[in-house]
This record gives structure tokens, sequence and C-alpha cells, in this order.
């Protein structure tokens, strides 16, 4: 028949095809090349050798598509039809790395990331301390969420347990690279997304890490996880097993270009041989398996967990491991209180010590300038550094809780935030370090604080933006500044006066609505640092005759109410990132605002917020991304839903000098898996 090729056509067709399709590497090369010179800029090439190598490709691709067209159009056939069909010829191939936007920094023969020290000779030990308790090895339902041991599933100390199908770069936006899968495939829509697994992969006791893991792992997940765990697979419409080592999620109208990233890096995978389903949730302390760098040594529930290094890690000369895992030994101790565990950090008991964290328990500023001196520090044992990161300031703050009857009325919230006396705070009981936050996404070309609402922005925005204050949108909106007397009468009069407008007056001294009922609600704290600040906002609204009660609780049940939401205002810190993505989500969605265990402390459900994170989530240039964030950063300041307090603008850790460190620092600051113990050298 005319149209049927012979075997001996097809062979040479296939060949032909095969050849003419680029490679991923350089069509990223050729996009590059393209939008450099669109923007008038010279190209620069990460690898002068892959250029010419595209180069070379590219004009033996032309050639060799010559002939395949004539050799297609002499079949009745068309190279498009042939890819489609053949054998060997597709549009995705294996990546080493994948990128939110763009390409990863690092080529494919890359040897160890950048921040680490890759010639550091492993041994030694490290203490961590911390304040809290815990009664639990599973992160991953609600009930284990409440007092997780450290290092399970830990961005700061590492995750020691439990690892993702690709590790995330501190030094980059957000792009990964290979781990527990040693590469990927995406299409250009990435309508899908399939994942090797790395052959070398296996778990702590010796069986391999398989497929049949992955698709375990995502549908124990989806039934049993907390958020957001359990919503891992909405927008996946089929996830299945590619040959023996290689999964395959095909993704539906719900996911967004963030999601292949999300599957990757957010997500633990699971041994399937060593989980009971029906007890997954039953969250205790047994024998567990993982695949990551360390085993369980020693459990002492709610005082000391001791991982010691496997020496049989499977993933230690992996390229995005290389400097990592340094130590034998890994304590973390924990402590009823933050004074407590500071005096251990001096007598060398616990090696770190981390400032200016009020979620832990350590904000006063004056503490880094006064409390270090004795005598160690005097002998030159302990180093004092301070890291410079290169990210927004995130926002910690006072979190209404709008579910709450109390904190319905955004002018309320308007009212109370203007009653918050920073300035006097930061004078009196903060060591006057702190710089008060003005937005979410601060000190980045993301952030609406100091940059104005352009056009594409506006378009965004849309109606939400009619209703928002001029100064808001010229990008100069900020909270008001006091006197720093305690008593400044032109701020707390704004504050008096937006409550007014929701309906409150001060009779005989209260703050009373039109029935009479005074304006009172409670701030739940977790340790003296937060004590302190509730104290002093308790203070202010004194003098408008706002009643604010506090309860400190423990860190057991200051989980178990916050994933509750069984609060009337928390502290709380969300930090940002340079790429915000489906985090959001989780904390600020419609979606998320009734779902235990989520991170919607506020109890946000605004469609124009749904709006905004979904045009983040899916935009494709630069330009669209940052219009998306501001426009999404506008809207949440201008919903009063946090009361800003501060950010230092850089990382303090004091640590003894025997435990080192690399020199160089990421955009993230300091990463402490990557330090290690100068003994053992």
């Amino acid at each position: 028949m005319r149209n049927l090729m012979t075997t001996k056509h097809v062979k040479a067709a296939s060949n032909a095809g095969a050849s003419v399709i680029p490679s991923f590497l350089c069509l990223s090369q050729e996009s590059s090349r393209r939008a450099s010179a669109r923007r008038g800029e010279s190209f620069q090439p990460k690898d002068l050798g892959w250029l010419d190598s595209c180069d070379r490709q590219r004009n033996e691709g032309e050639h060799l598509l010559r002939r395949s067209r004539a050799l297609f159009r002499t079949f009745g056939l068309t190279i498009v039809f042939a890819a489609v069909l053949l054998p060997g010829i597709s549009q995705a191939q294996p990546l080493h790395g994948i990128s939110m936007h763009g390409t990863p920094a690092l080529p494919a023969d890359f040897r160890h990331l950048p921040y680490v020290n890759p010639d550091v000779k492993k041994g030694g030990r490290i203490s961590y301390g911390v304040v809290g308790t815990f009664d639990s090895l599973n992160p991953f339902v609600l009930k284990g969420m409440r007092t997780t041991a450290r290092g399970v599933w830990d961005p700061e100390f590492g995750n020691l347990l439990y690892e993702p199908l690709m590790l995330r770069s501190s030094d980059e936006p957000f792009s990964l690279y290979g781990l527990l899968a040693e590469t990927a495939e995406w299409d250009e829509e990435r309508s899908f997304v399939q994942f090797n697994l790395n052959p070398k992969a296996k778990w702590s006791d010796g069986e391999p890490v398989t497929a049949d893991d992955v698709i375990f792992t995502f549908n124990l997940l989806k039934e049993k996880g907390r958020p957001p765990f359990n919503t891992r697979l909405d927008g996946v419409a089929k996830l299945e097993k590619i040959g023996d080592r290689s999964v395959r999620f095909t993704f539906n109208d719900k996911a967004n270009r963030e999601t292949p990233l999300i599957l990757a890096s957010s997500t633990p995978i699971l041994p399937k041989h060593a989980i009971d389903p029906e007890k997954f949730e039953q969250a205790g302390l047994g024998p567990v398996v993982g695949s990551g760098p360390y085993r369980i040594k020693i459990l002492r529930p709610g005082e000391r967990i001791i991982w010691e290094r496997n020496p049989d890690y499977w993933g230690k000369d992996i390229p995005g491991k290389v400097g990592f895992d340094n130590y034998d030994e890994i304590s973390v101790t924990y402590f009823l209180q933050v004074t407590t565990m500071f005096e251990a950090f001096k007598k060398g008991d616990i090696d770190i010590y981390p400032e200016g964290d009020a979620i832990n328990g350590t904000s006063d500023t004056s503490h880094w300038g006064q409390a270090y001196n004795f005598p160690a520090v005097h002998r030159g044992d302990i180093v004092k550094d301070v890291f410079q990161p290169r990210l927004p300031t995130g926002m910690f703050g006072l979190v209404f809780n709008t579910r709450r009857a109390v904190f319905a009325d955004e002018k309320v919230r308007e009212g109370l935030s203007y009653a918050l006396d920073f300035e006097w705070m930061n004078k009196n009981i903060l060591g006057g370090s702190f710089k008060r936050t003005q937005s979410y996404w601060q000190n980045s070309p993301l952030g609406a604080y100091g940059n104005a609402a352009d056009e594409r922005e506006l378009a965004l925005l849309g109606d939400a933006a009619k209703t928002m204050p001029p100064e808001l949108l010229a990008g100069t909106y900020a909270m008001p500044t006091t006197d720093s007397t305690g008593a400044d009468r032109k701020v707390l009069k704004m504050a008096v006066d937006k409550l007014k407008e929701a309906g409150y007056s001060i009779k005989n001294g209260r703050m009373s609505d039109a029935n009479g009922r005074q304006l009172a609600f409670e701030i739940m704290t977790q340790n003296p640092a937060q004590e302190r600040i509730a104290l002093a906002y308790q203070r202010s609204l004194n003098l408008i005759g706002v009643a604010m009660g506090i309860r400190s609780v423990d860190d057991g049940q200051y989980q178990a109410r916050s994933n509750s939401f069984d609060y009337d205002m928390i502290i709380r810190s969300l930090p940002s990132s340079l790429s915000p993505g489906m985090e959001q989500l989780n904390r600020w969605s419609s979606l998320s605002r009734d779902a235990q265990g989520s991170f919607n402390y506020a109890g946000a459900a605004n469609p124009d917020i749904d709006r905004m994170i979904e045009a983040l989530l899916q935009a494709r240039s630069t330009e669209d991304f940052q219009a998306a964030v501001r426009g999404y950063d506008r809207l949440l300041v201008a919903g009063h839903y946090v009361i800003p307090l501060y950010y230092i603008g850089a990382q303090w850790v004091a640590r003894w000098k025997y435990i080192d460190r690399p020199d160089m620092t990421p955009i993230s600051g300091n990463q402490k898996q990557t330090w290690w113990d100068a003994r053992a050298q």
C-alpha cells in the first residue's frame, strides 16, 4: 500500500526524526539568547560548550529535517505525525533540574551546590536546642502536627528521615535538582510531569525506593494527611507507574504551573512496605524507616532525640547532597523556657543559639547586644554571626481570627491596628533594633510597599483597586508612626475614629458598641517574648477602653488550638520567598479557611484574594508574576488581617567556634545543614 512504510524506511525516518528534535538545554539556551537580544543585552551562556553543541545540532537538524520531510512526503506522512507514532521520539526529555521560571542555574554536570564546602570531612556531632516538647514522629497528620520531633521533616535542621523526590536550591528563587528522582520530564504546557527514580535510592532497611512507594505516598496522604499534604493530588487527573522506575502525574484544570514543583519538593516519600495505612494516623513514637541520611539512635519523648548517620545512606555522593549532612550525630534537646536554653548554650550543652525570633522566644534585640558577657565569649570560644539573606521581609505580626464576630468588620481590625504603638514597644522592650514591616514582600521587587501599581497590576486588581486607599496603590501606604511616648494622642485618635466608623464609641471609659457591649478579645501566646509584645499592646488598648486578655499556653496546647482556630488573636510569622506559589492557597485562600490544620490563621475568604493567587500561579512572564504578587500584597495589606510588627533584615546566630560553616551565604540565608564539626577535621 502506498501510505505504508517499509521497516527499512521507518527505521530511517525514526533516526532522522530523533536527531532533529533539539534537547531542552539547547531550547533553553536559544530562548535565553533571544530574550537577551530583545533587551539589547549580550548573551552569556552558562557553558560555551553547550552553545557550540547547540549550534552544531541546529545546523545538522536543519539538514536532517529537509531529508526527513522529503522522505515522509514520499509516503504521505508528516514528521509531526511520525513524532507522535514512532517509538523513541518524544517532546519531553529527562532533565537534571527544573525551575518555576526560566531554567536552573546549575548545568547537568554540576558537582555540588555553590554554598557548601565540598571538601569537608564528615564526623563529630552537633547539639541543637529548641523550646517545647514532642510526642510523635509523624508530622503529616493532624495529630502528629501537634508535637513532632525535630529532624523528621525539617527545613532548618534537615530532612533527616524522609526525603522528597527533588531538592530545592537555597540560592535560587525556586529551582529543584535530583534526589530520589534522578531526572524529571515535562512539556512546555506542564500538562504532565514524570519523575524517574534514581536506581541507587533505597530505604534504611536496604529495600529499594520504588515507583509503588511514590504512588502509595500520594494516595495515603490524600486520604489521611493533614493540609496541605492531603490536597497534593487535587490537580492530578491521573497518577500512573511508567516502567520500573518512573511515575507520571497527568494534570487536570485544577493544576497550575507550580504544581509539578510542589509534588517534587514539598512531599515526603514514604515506604509502602513499612507503613500500615490503618495505623498511619496513630502518630506515635514507634520504629520508622526512611530514605534520609540519619536514623534514630536515642528517643526520650518530650526531652531529646538523637540522630546517628546511616553509614549506608544511598545519596551521600549525589551532587545536591555533597557538603550536607556532615555530622555523625545530631541531637536535639527540648527546653521549657528560652532562658534555660540559653544557659545550656553558655555551658556548652548545646552548640548553636539563634536570636531575634519571637516565635521561638528570642526576639529581644538587647539580648544580642548585652547577654554575651561571660567567660566563653571573652576567651573567643563563641562566635556571633550575622547573616544577610536576600529574601523579602515576610510578615510577623498579630493575626486577627476573622472567624470571630468581633473581628469580622475590616474597620475594627484597622482601628485596632492603629492602636499598637510600635515605636514605644521597639524602644522599651525590643532593644530598638527592629524596623516596622509594611507589607508581605517588603524589600523585594515583588512587594507593594515602595512600588506604585502599574497598568498591568491595575488590570489584575480590577474593581478591587477602586476600594483601596490611593496611597496603597501609590506604594506609599504605611502604618502610622508614633512619638514613642506610649500615649501619642494623634495616633490614638486615628484608632478611635476608625472604630467609630464601625459603630464603637467610648462610654464611661469603655470602647462599646451601640448596645453597650465593650470591645473585648483575648490573645494567645506561647513564650515570654510573645507575652511582652502582648503586654505592650494591652497597655495601648487600655488607653482607649478596649479590653484585651492574655492567655499563655504550653507548646502542645498552642499547636492544638492553632490547628482548630480556637483563638481570637495569635502571634505568627509568615515567611515570604522570591517565588510565592501554592503555599499561599494554604494561607489565604477561601478553600483553606475552614480546613483544620491549614495555615489560614486569619480565616481569610475573599474572592479577590483567590483570584490574585490564581494569577500568580498561572503567570508565565516575570512581568505578569511581579504584577500578580504586588496586587496580592496590596489586597492582604488592605484587608488588615495582621497587625504588622517588625523585621530585622539579618539573621543572628551564636555558635561555639568548633562548629564551622561555609563562607557563602545563599539567597535564603544561613543553612545549618551545611555546617560541620571542626574537631573532626
